[in-house]
């Protein structure tokens, strides 16, 4: 059978992603399966699966699943080599009638990109906004876990004897864990008031423990979101925590959102076409983001507190015939398209 001219052959590779084994298929540009390989979650796996593939032909794009987990490392090394990555979303269970493995999800993959089903540029990965997006992440559970404790203490206490419930009931939380973290109980309590001491105590350091450690966290986000977007945060209504929710949704390239409508679906504020007949309305969108979409939720209340443009655009939409939630999802949107506007234009995260 005659084979296609080395060099014209155009390859498009697919990669199923996991956490210690990737799984390539190569496709040529008429669709043909050109073979697969497994390789290590390392950049030595990763060198071998280019070079692999670069024997079939020239690589054209590269499709990879779970660009923002398993595949992060291998996509940012891809893109390091010049290579163009594509994010393909995982395959939808229905898809899967015929059974599962790693190389039909690796050749799905492949086939998305030829067939232009996927066509997303993944995050980078690789800068502020990745320092960002890490430092959100343990602060969200040191947050979580102190809201636990915060919990159990409350518990302790309305399950304590009488004589600890006198003392510590009606204590604010503050009180309650200063009170609590200076409880002086010897190693080993051998009652159980002693030890209901000796648990509120080691509760009430851990509270203190997480409370600096978010403290901590706060510096460090406030320092690297006014650098990262400070046109972002100078907007009424912006905080550190919302300027850096909606960053880390469009992570540090923001220009593979170039249409301000990717943006706004992306963070869930594009209400969704409800139409019927002659009414003409629109519903709530459940999808994207919905860190971001509570990032424009808190914005837009704020901004009707505090600024009187807002005020003005509500009431210019109610009178329009729009219900209060219709005309908050639209002012949602007018945020999110003032933000993806000072974020694409925002010199700090622009390529190189």
């Amino acid at each position: 059978m005659a084979t296609v001219p080395h060099e014209e052959v155009r390859v498009t590779l697919g990669v199923d992603t996991h956490e210690d084994v990737h799984v390539g298929v190569a496709l040529d540009q008429l669709g043909r399966r050109l073979g697969e390989l497994a390789i290590a979650t390392d950049a030595v796996g990763f060198a071998r699966l280019r070079d692999w593939t670069s024997a079939y032909g020239v690589i054209d794009k590269v499709g990879v699943e779970g660009t923002g987990s398993y595949g992060a490392g291998l996509s940012r090394w891809l893109r390091a080599q010049g290579l163009v990555v594509v994010e393909v979303d995982r395959a939808d269970r229905k898809t899967r009638r015929h059974g599962k493995s790693d190389t039909i999800d690796a050749e799905a993959a492949a086939r998305a990109v030829q067939s232009g089903r996927a066509t997303t540029v993944p995050k980078t990965g690789d800068g502020p906004v990745e320092m960002i997006r890490v430092l959100r992440v343990t602060r969200r559970s040191a947050v979580k876990n102190r809201t636990m404790t915060t919990n159990q203490l409350a518990a302790l206490v309305t399950t304590a004897s009488e004589e600890l419930r006198a003392r510590l009931r009606g204590l604010s939380i503050a009180k309650l864990v200063a009170v609590a973290a200076k409880f002086r109980i010897g190693d080993e309590p051998g009652t159980v008031i002693d030890a209901t001491r000796y648990a509120l105590r080691e509760l009430a350091r851990r509270h203190q423990y997480l409370s600096e450690q978010i403290a901590r966290l706060d510096i460090q986000l406030d320092r690297l979101v006014a650098a990262a977007a400070p046109e972002l945060v100078a907007k009424t209504g912006v905080g550190t925590h919302t300027a850096a929710a909606l960053l880390v949704t469009a992570g540090d390239n923001p220009e593979r959102l170039a249409e301000e409508g990717s943006f706004a679906h992306l963070t869930g504020s594009a209400p969704l076409d409800a139409s019927s007949g002659k009414q003409q309305r629109h519903r709530l969108n459940r999808g994207g983001d919905r860190d971001a979409n509570a990032a424009l939720y808190q914005i837009a209340l704020t901004r009707l507190a505090t600024h009187e443009e807002t005020k003005l655009y509500m009431k210019r939409r109610i009178a329009e015939g729009k219900t209060k939630k219709e005309a908050f999802r639209c002012l949602k949107r007018y945020i999110a398209r003032e933000v993806h506007k000072t974020l694409v234009r925002n010199p700090l995260l622009q390529p190189d």
